[in-house]
């Protein structure tokens, strides 16, 4: 889920800029050269996000590719474990180090184990990973609004150099248009209903808490309010799961059906009609479409605003692509090498 903007972390670049969550942590670290890789956690946007406006690469895999045990959750249908490194290689290498099939998350594992290649992920860092590579390109609502700005100017360099190194770009109002699905809703009712559940079975797993449930956690926070620092922050969310207010199990399955819905009718749909290997686009619009779908996407820095805050470019695909982003973003950023190490 996406941080709430109560930042203890700065920004390496520009360190009043926001630097965005929830694994804020994990990508100042490596940006910062702090740590030599990081791992982070995304439900919607918070390994993607951090990783782009702090100059990182981040991997949000498939859901299922990676093991979510013994993480705290949020929703099974869109957790995910990825890398956050300064490289597209170091998140390769570490990517390859934690996938696989895991007994303790044996559902969402044992589907996405067959999308692994035998060999893992190292053999598709490749230089000419572009060619032949069909991409569509989404601009995004705003985009004609921008004309002008760094990052208009560097996304249209970046789609020519995309071009050179022999990928065909793909640009169609239909592709443009999955960003106008309204999913809002229902992503809030998936995440606050299995937020409950999931954080319910998580607590009673323990070997040794107090806490064994949600309505555990919220009467601890209202016994310990400055420890856990309520008057500041509230526990709304908690709150809200906790008592189902506005969702309940009818509408829970109504809103998945629609998630699928949009997924299918989206960048499904897109995918297949226009022979595409994968989604190119600035706007970070398409984090939320990764997530309900649980697919995968993959931001490499592209350049610097007039502020000098760092962007990434994204590249997002079908379930189990991977293999395909890899080639793809690695082949990027051997072309453009825009990363600059912070001055701090």
């Amino acid at each position: 889920m996406m941080g709430l903007g109560f930042w203890l972390e700065q920004n390496p670049y520009v360190l009043t800029a926001d630097p965005s969550g929830s694994s804020t942590g994990s990508a100042v670290a490596v940006a910062a050269n702090m740590a030599a890789v990081t791992l982070g956690t995304e439900t919607d946007g918070s390994i993607l996000s951090p990783s782009s406006v702090n100059g990182v690469v981040g991997i949000k895999p498939t859901v299922g590719l990676t093991s979510r045990a013994g993480v705290i959750p949020i929703s099974h249908h869109q957790d995910t474990v990825g890398p956050i490194c300064r490289t597209v290689t170091d998140a390769v290498y570490l990517l390859d180090e934690i996938v696989g099939y895991d007994p303790r998350d044996h559902r969402a594992s044992k589907s996405a184990a067959p999308f692994i290649p035998k060999g893992g992920y190292k053999q598709f860092l490749k230089p000419d990973g572009l060619h032949g590579k069909r991409l569509g390109i989404i601009r995004g609502s705003d985009f004609s609004k921008s004309r002008g700005s760094i990052e208009a100017i560097s996304f249209e360099k970046h789609l020519a150099t995309l071009r050179q190194k022999g990928a065909t770009l793909v640009a169609n109002s239909s592709i443009d248009a999955i960003f106008n699905a309204g999913y809002g809703n229902d992503m809030q009712t998936i995440l606050l209903y299995d937020f409950k559940q999931d954080l319910n079975i998580y607590l009673s797993e323990l070997l040794e808490s107090p806490v064994r449930t949600l309505a555990d956690a919220i009467a601890f926070n209202n016994r310990h309010p400055e420890e856990e620092k309520i008057p500041e922050y509230g526990q709304v969310v908690f709150l809200v799961a906790q008592k189902g207010l506005n969702f309940n199990a009818e509408g829970y399955k109504k809103s998945l059906k629609n998630v699928y819905s949009i997924t299918k009718n989206g960048i499904d749909k897109v995918l297949k009609d226009y022979k595409l290997d994968a989604l190119v686009t600035l706007d970070d619009s398409i984090m939320g479409l990764l997530a309900i779908a649980g697919y995968p996407g993959i931001t490499v820095p592209a350049g610097y605003n007039k502020s000098g805050v760092p962007f990434g470019l994204y590249f997002g695909g079908g379930r189990g692509s991977e293999a395909t982003l890899v080639e793809i973003s690695y082949a990027f950023e051997h072309a453009t090498k825009i990363r600059k190490i912070p001055h701090v």
